[in-house]
């Protein structure tokens, strides 16, 4: 259970091998359970030491060798356990065999120093007289630290029950004794597999019979009269100063001294700091307090109370618990009201929301206390993150008629902001921000206006934004009526929001008018939120570089205001500015990382989700794309907000074109653009709309493919929204090149015409900059100048269909224009590279293969060339990268314009060659490559 020290082992070992080693003693102290006997074990186990010279000796066992024994003529290593239990006879042989240890001899004697009788004397009061020869050494074991308990608890329970707040948890309960962390991982496994890893679970699990039986004999070792210092520090279940014990346990300053004096020199209780007294390991208290008498153990409640109320600062949410445990249930909710309100102050929110939930849930609540206590509770949840139990108290104290209408609609508006922003239950939060409104209106003229800020969010599917603009009328109204600061920037925060989101020149003046320097910390708040909500915003539109000046101040003032839900929400846009600005290292663990630390509110990680599944699409990763897009099912994608919602579609519409299947990506990019569409804030389109345009005109809906490219256009207007209007380029470019394709007059001007466009758009996103956006429009100009230029032009399939088997076509392909083509050839090898230092495997294996449909396989190989015949070609290379990700033969054939066949041939090649026994073996054995 403890590694000893490498020099003490060393030390250990010259002694016992060492031709003129002087004898070692070693001193070995440690409270219970922190390991002694495990480290005489390993010292046992020194190989040096011959099995013949071990000698144990347990004290307060009876017998043990006489003071001969430490002349014995060979080299004895001794091993002295539990001094502390010794009788003055057994300590008199003992200093007899120390004193005469001779040459290569060594002994290690260990003790509890808190059981000694004479403190810091482990051999007794009578002097030593020590060899000078001898050499003298004290090793004091120390509880495992943290990593320690981590490390045990993932030995007996496994990765999935080794969470961080199990771990900590542990550790605080037991202060790391090795001895009580292995008994509590041994009770708390026996709760498995319904043990989660929570803090409450370890804390059910109960008091180890060890340490319970250890603790309980020493407090019953303290005289009667002097064990109320005992239970005080047991009921107050901390570190606690000598005049507290005294109060707390009623005997008064002078005999609360001497009982104090007492339990300390029994090892009942333990100086924890300088004037501060306990429980060596926490978890013992709870032994002592089950112990107790109800009528004791509520005094002892009662007086605990008193005297935490006057600790500075004081600790409303402790004092709350004694008042309970004493049964005074008036005290005990002031004692709530007055925890949440200061841990809302200093902005621990999630302290707050833990405990008013606990507290309403109980049943016969008065209804005056349920009142007070659950608008504490919905304006935590609402500034903090939410749970799911927040929204169910809610929900259920809503409908409580003796609620005063005020309350009623001041919890109602939380409830529904909750369940819009935190939940993604935007249709029922926006019915119940409705009736809020109107509940609110003639009682609350402030949070009436704040109700209305909620509906102006543009966000949410469903309304339409024209909907939103008429609601920011009635809350300007509002909130100038009000005359609340607060809720003045409250408003402005979600103008903003719309602003930017439509596009509207006014939104950058908005932006301006954000109190930053405010000093009421409410309209700090809001400002945040406003920043955070522009950021968003801006980053949408395709302002990159304004977009993360705007985060990083938003950021900053959310942490500094304490707005963690601002603050969260922030972090989902940074990952998105980093996907498109084409910052991909580490992408895929951030996201990842984002997504386990929100798991219990998997809503506010939904941009990390889609960004993630953006990352796998183009990494080829299909099978990981699908579930990283459907948000791992932890909600319905319909729930998205509008924007992200056509982000994931167009990811999900282009891995159907990938895939052949036409008619579903047509379903799939009408029922997303009719979300958009009903919306109507069009720069919202940007991520669908080549996608989406792609899929109606391949399924040959010409007419419907035209309509969302009039229909983006006419929404866009002339508003400055870079990423959309490079999005409607492409759109056009898809749609020609799609039209160009089936006409058979007129067919090399229209591709010619396709490659303009989609170098034009290539350009637009290159000035944002949208390095992948970039990349794919790129190929897409090259794809047409080479269907353009070639002689009776293949019938591709664009950027997700096949063309015919290049390495089938080896016949020459003529070639009229030879010298005009090749600048678009090395275009197309720069962006098959770009692709590659994106870490866009697919993509990059897509441009190469077109590329090669230039470069026909010749007859023969020419001098020098490789025979790859124990290598992988590239080829093979290329296609076996693509099969380990997950893409089936025919999605590859797809990608690589080669013939399933060939596909098939080429993985049975680079199955051969490196010796896999399968697909998922061939990823182990491309990886080990050098």
């Amino acid at each position: 259970m403890i590694t000893t020290c490498g020099s003490v082992l060393r030390s250990f070992a010259r002694a016992l091998t060492g031709p003129r080693a002087e004898p070692v003693l070693m001193f070995v102290e440690g409270a219970a359970g922190e390991g002694k006997s495990h480290l005489l074990q390993e010292l046992a186990d020194l190989p040096d030491a011959p099995e013949p010279a071990r000698r144990w000796w347990r004290c307060g066992a009876g017998g043990g060798p006489s003071e001969q024994d430490g002349h014995r003529p060979e080299a004895t290593l001794w091993l002295v356990d539990d001094v502390h239990r010794a009788d003055e006879d057994e300590l008199r042989r003992l200093r007899g065999v120390l004193e005469g240890l001779g040459p290569g001899s060594a002994a290690a004697v260990t003790y509890r120093p808190e059981e000694i009788e004479a403190p810091g004397l482990p051999l007794g009061g009578t002097p030593m007289t020590y060899p000078g020869r001898l050499t003298v050494l004290t090793n004091r074991l120390a509880p495992w630290d943290e990593e320690r308990v981590r490390r045990a608890t993932e030995e007996a329970l496994g990765g999935s029950g080794c969470t961080a707040e199990a771990v900590t948890r542990l550790h605080e309960r037991t202060s790391g004794v090795p001895r009580v962390v292995v008994d509590l991982l041994a009770m708390v496994r026996e709760q498995w597999p319904a043990f989660t890893g929570t803090a409450a679970e370890v804390d059910a699990a109960g008091v180890p019979p060890r340490l319970a039986e250890l603790v309980l004999s020493r407090t019953h070792a303290v005289p009667p009269e002097h064990r109320p210092v005992v239970w005080a520090a047991a009921v107050l279940d901390g570190p606690a100063g000598r005049d507290e014990l005294a109060a707390v346990s009623g005997l008064g300053a002078g005999t609360g001294t001497g009982a104090l004096l007492g339990a300390l020199e029994g090892a009942a209780l333990a100086e924890l700091g300088e004037g501060r007294y306990g429980f060596a390991v926490p978890l013992a208290a709870s032994a002592v307090r089950a112990t107790l008498p109800g009528p004791v153990r509520q005094d002892l409640h009662r007086r605990a109370a008193n005297v935490l109320s006057r600790r500075q600062p004081v600790d409303w949410a402790a004092v709350a618990g004694h008042h309970r445990a004493a049964g005074e249930g008036h005290r005990w909710l002031r004692a709530v009201e007055r925890a949440a309100e200061s841990a809302e102050a200093s902005g621990r929110h999630e302290q707050a929301i833990t405990l008013l939930e606990r507290t309403l849930a109980l049943p016969g609540l008065p209804p005056q206390a349920r009142a007070r206590l659950a608008p504490l509770l919905a304006r935590n949840a609402v500034t903090g993150l939410r749970s799911d139990q927040t929204v169910e108290v809610l929900a259920q104290i809503v409908q409580d008629a003796a609620l005063p209408p005020a309350v009623r609609g001041e919890l109602r508006l939380d409830l529904g902001l909750m369940l819009c922003n935190q939940m993604g239950r935007s249709h029922e939060g926006w019915q119940v921000l409705e009736v809020a409104a109107g509940e609110l209106r003639d009682v609350r003229s402030v949070l009436a206006a704040r109700a209305m800020a909620a509906l102006v969010t543009p966000y949410w599917p469903g309304v339409s934004v024209d909907v939103h603009r008429g609601w920011l009328i009635q809350a300007v109204a509002a909130a100038d009526d009000s005359g609340d600061a607060a809720m003045r920037t409250a408003v402005l925060a979600n103008h903003v929001g719309l602003a930017m989101s439509c596009a509207d020149p006014e939104a950058w003046e908005l932006v301006e008018q954000l109190p930053v320097q405010s000093t009421d910390p409410a309209c700090l708040r809001q400002a945040a939120r406003g920043l955070c909500n522009a950021a968003d915003s801006a980053v949408w539109l395709g302002f990159y570089e304004r977009g993360a000046d705007l985060l990083a101040a938003g950021r900053d003032l959310s942490a500094r205001s304490g707005a963690p839900y601002t603050e969260h929400s922030a972090m989902g846009t940074r990952l998105l500015q980093q996907w498109w600005t084409g910052r991909w290292l580490g992408l895929d663990k951030r996201c990842e990382d984002f997504v386990a630390a929100t798991a219990d509110m998997p809503f506010i990680a939904s941009d990390a989700y889609v960004v993630r599944g953006l990352l796998a699409v183009a990494q080829g990763d299909w099978g990981e794309a699908r579930s990283w897009l459907s948000q791992q099912g932890t909600f319905g994608t319909e729930k998205l907000p509008v924007p992200l919602g056509a982000a994931a579609a167009g990811a999900v519409i282009r891995l159907a074109l990938a895939r052949q299947e036409v008619t579903a990506a047509a379903e799939h990019a009408r029922a997303a653009w009719k979300v958009v569409a009903d919306k109507g804030v069009w720069p919202w389109a940007a991520e669908l709309a080549p996608w989406a345009v792609e899929a109606l005109a391949r399924a040959g809906d010409g007419a419907g493919a035209h309509t969302m490219v009039r229909n983006f256009a006419q929404g866009l207007g002339r508003r400055d929204a870079p990423a959309a209007r490079a999005a409607l380029v492409w759109s056009r470019a898809v749609l020609t090149e799609t039209e160009a394709e089936a006409s058979g007059e007129g067919r090399r001007s229209g591709l010619l015409e396709a490659a303009a466009l989609y170098g034009e758009a290539a350009a637009a996103y290159g000035e944002l900059p949208r390095p992948y956006s970039q990349a794919l429009t790129t190929e897409g100009a090259a794809r047409c100048a080479i269907a353009a230029d070639t002689e009776g032009a293949p019938d591709d399939e664009g950027a997700s269909g096949p063309v015919p088997d290049a390495e089938a076509a080896s016949r020459p392909a003529p070639a009229p224009e030879e010298d005009a083509i090749l600048p678009v050839l090395a275009e197309l090898e720069s962006c098959a590279q770009r692709f590659t230092d994106l870490g866009a495997v697919w993509d990059a294996a897509r441009a190469r293969a077109l590329l090669r449909t230039r470069q026909p396989v010749r007859k023969g190989r020419p001098p020098g060339r490789p025979s790859h015949a124990d290598q992988l070609s590239p080829r093979e290379e290329e296609v076996a990268q693509l099969a380990v990700s997950g893409l089936t033969n025919r999605e590859i054939a797809a990608t690589l314009h080669l013939s399933p066949r060939t596909v098939e041939q080429h993985i049975a090649g680079a199955m051969r060659k490196t010796g896999a026994l399968s697909r998922r073996d061939l990823a182990h054995r491309l990886d080990a490559t050098p």
